[in-house]
């Protein structure tokens, strides 16, 4: 079948200033959180709430976030590996077979998921002094536009793709099938960088492109459902009294974004984990069916609070 977008994805890292490289994957998580910040200003705001509580809730948002996804790869996705190498969970190192820098590689969603909810526990307790599920149905609507800008900074980094596929939509990954010493050795540019171009571009190296196999771009599916996902959520607060219901963003949340998981994950790349073991699911779906069984339990017994 004639792939019709003919799209060959080959990015560069990122902005090059010469002294310094800004990435495109930290740029998406930078504006993830500053959307985020005036997301939830706004909602301050409307809410009579001080925004000086806002700086806290950023600062708990970021770390949870991080902390969480961080523990969420090692523990559901890799921890057969990190097992017996402890230090490297919290240092950006490798040091076996060689000493390496490879700054932190994995983050998992249903991790971060996991360590916002508890963060917010605290925050609400120690800073906001409002019970947590008052700012768990408002903090997840800034999370879901979050969600938008990780997936597309995981399509710039050309990492969690999907299963080969002759569809119209299909990508090839260039560097996801050649490191960048397979790249090196197989166009003989002693640059990587130069050597990816070189079979994204030149005619010379067509047969090298042939090799590429076309992917779903699982990453960019995701981000486009997470745009309705976030509309929704975004309607539901500011056009509707569904906000005065304890719990009923935070489960519709809950449903919505671990629903798309759940169905793109089905034409995702194993990413690992405990699927070998469970078998008919993959781990990310796994993961999914208790975060939208929760949701739905909120949703269906979510009650407006009583004015005393």
């Amino acid at each position: 079948m004639t792939h019709a977008l003919n799209i060959v994805w080959n990015p560069s890292e990122g902005i090059d200033l010469g002294f310094f490289v800004i990435r495109y994957y930290s740029l998406m998580f930078v504006i993830a959180f500053g959307l985020g910040w005036y997301i939830m200003k706004n909602i301050f705001e409307r809410e009579g709430e001080s925004i000086d509580k806002l700086d806290s809730l950023f600062i708990w948002t970021v770390l949870a976030t991080l902390i969480g996804a961080r523990l969420g790869h090692v523990f559901f996705y890799d921890w057969e590996y990190y097992r017996n190498h402890l230090l490297e969970i919290i240092l950006p190192f490798r040091f076996s077979p060689n000493f390496e820098f490879t700054g932190y590689q994995g983050l998992a969603s249903h991790g971060a998921a996991i360590s916002i909810i508890i963060a917010m526990y605290f925050y609400s307790k120690n800073v906001l002094k409002r019970p947590q599920m008052w700012i768990l149905d408002r903090v997840v609507i800034p999370v879901a536009s979050g969600a938008i800008f990780v997936r597309l900074g995981n399509f710039l980094n050309s990492e969690i793709i999907g299963y080969e596929t002759t569809s119209p939509f299909g990508i090839k990954f260039i560097k996801d099938h050649f490191s960048p010493m397979d790249a090196v050795n197989a166009t003989q540019i002693a640059n990587p960088k130069d050597a990816y171009t070189a079979i994204a571009t030149d005619p010379k190296f067509a047969s090298l492109l042939e090799q590429v196999p076309l992917r779903h771009p699982t990453q960019l599916y995701e981000a486009f459902c997470y745009i309705f996902v976030f509309a929704i959520l975004f309607f539901l607060y500011w056009k509707t009294e569904k906000r005065n219901k304890t719990g009923y963003i935070f489960g519709m949340f809950l449903v919505l974004l671990f629903s798309v998981r759940f169905v793109v994950e089905s034409v995702k790349e194993s990413q690992g984990g405990f699927e070998s073991a469970l078998g008919l699911f993959s781990t990310g779906q796994w993961l999914s069916i208790p975060f939208i069984l929760i949701g739905l339990y909120f949703i269906f017994t979510a009650e407006k609070p009583i004015k005393i």
